[in-house]
């Protein structure tokens, strides 16, 4: 067997400005693509697919949500 597909389930709780470091850190646009970076950079895999179900993907969403509550 040469590759092994490993499929999984992550929750992450994050403030706003931490959010926002990690994106500017790592040049990414959205969450699933900053994730994706990050587990390419960690252990080299060889395809990924990352994909937000929940929650703000960006920061264009995390804004939409702060109206919304302040609304």
């Amino acid at each position: 067997m040469d590759e092994i597909k490993i499929k999984f389930a992550l929750e992450i709780t994050i403030s706003e400005s931490d959010l926002e470091d990690g994106l500017a850190e790592y040049d990414e646009l959205s969450v699933d693509s900053l994730i994706s970076q990050i587990l390419d950079k960690s252990i080299a895999v060889d395809e990924i697919d990352c994909k937000v179900l929940e929650g703000p993907n960006n920061l264009e969403e995390v804004d939409e949500l702060r109206a919304a509550s302040n609304g």
